[in-house]
């Protein structure tokens, strides 16, 4: 009877571990207009930090190499928190208003549609010291596995529209590209720096247009609309039959590597849409399998 009793109770444990148990999900979805604030590094009075993915939100996954992907807003006159991250390259990019980056102490200005490079190691923050809020999206990837990147000697930023549209590679005539920021084996793009990071680009798609549903086997990806309207591709069907779900600007796109991805404007509509390609850890060229 013991014995019996004791098996029940292991059985008992395992369904209830098994119950809790989550599936690894293809994709996540999040929209801006609905997202929480929560506490973080960087909260300050009039600081709000707000995640889509990765840090704060409930989906987080430390094995994924998103460590963050939030919306920060400042109220005029105010600052967040300075924080430094000894394992976790940053880049901010400003949606709305103009305000100051604190970069290793030095201030950095920023005005709507400006994008940072922010180094692993370096002290950086944000201060509204205008008169309207200010919102950023603050993307962090986690260095931890791959070569440092070289400290640059002065601030690397620059604003999206001065990239010039190009097209890209296989892709439909559809889509033009603003190709911001790559890691440091690149040469394409208006800043080529990191490990992390393979790809931060705008997209632009024409009206009826798409990029084509693609995989990327070894990177994981996230999409903003910041204009337009049209469905996001995301995960696979039966027999491999895309997903396609009714998109608008502050719909947000996780995917992790080898899901299925893309995007298809609405008739009459031109879509841009803020993209960012990453490798996940243990993927990347050179890294041996867990």
């Amino acid at each position: 009877m013991m014995a019996a009793a004791g098996l029940v109770l292991m059985v008992g444990a395992a369904q209830a571990a098994d119950a809790e148990r989550k599936i690894d999900p293809t994709f996540l979805h999040r929209n801006t207009n609905s997202l929480k604030e929560v506490v973080s590094d960087m909260s300050a009075p009039g600081c709000r930090f707000k995640p889509m993915f990765g840090e704060g939100d409930a989906d987080a996954n430390p094995q994924s190499g998103v460590a963050r992907f939030a919306l920060v807003e400042v109220d005029p006159g105010a600052s967040c928190k300075t924080v430094r991250y000894p394992q976790e390259d940053q880049i901010y990019v400003v949606l709305k208003g103009s305000a100051t980056a604190v970069y290793d102490s030095a201030p950095v200005a920023l005005a709507t549609e400006d994008f940072l490079y922010l180094p692993a190691t370096l002290p950086h923050g944000l201060r509204n010291i205008s008169a309207a809020p200010v919102t950023v999206v603050v993307m962090g990837y986690r260095t931890a596995g791959f070569a440092p990147a070289v400290m640059p000697p002065h601030p690397l930023k620059d604003n999206i529209a001065n990239v010039p549209l190009e097209l890209v590679g296989s892709h439909p005539s559809s889509t033009h590209y603003r190709l911001l920021l790559g890691d440091s084996s690149q040469t394409r793009d208006r800043i080529d720096i990191g490990s992390v990071v393979t790809s931060l680009f705008l997209m632009e798609i024409d009206a009826g247009g798409t990029n084509f549903p693609h995989h990327h086997p070894r990177e994981e990806e996230i999409y903003l609309v910041l204009d337009g309207k049209g469905e996001q591709v995301a995960g696979s069907g039966k027999d491999g039959v895309a997903g396609r779900y009714s998109a608008g600007v502050g719909d947000a796109y996780y995917y992790r590597a080898n899901a299925t991805v893309g995007y298809y404007s609405a008739p009459k509509v031109t879509s841009r849409i803020l993209c960012i390609r990453s490798w996940q850890p243990g993927l990347q060229p050179g890294s041996r399998p867990k």
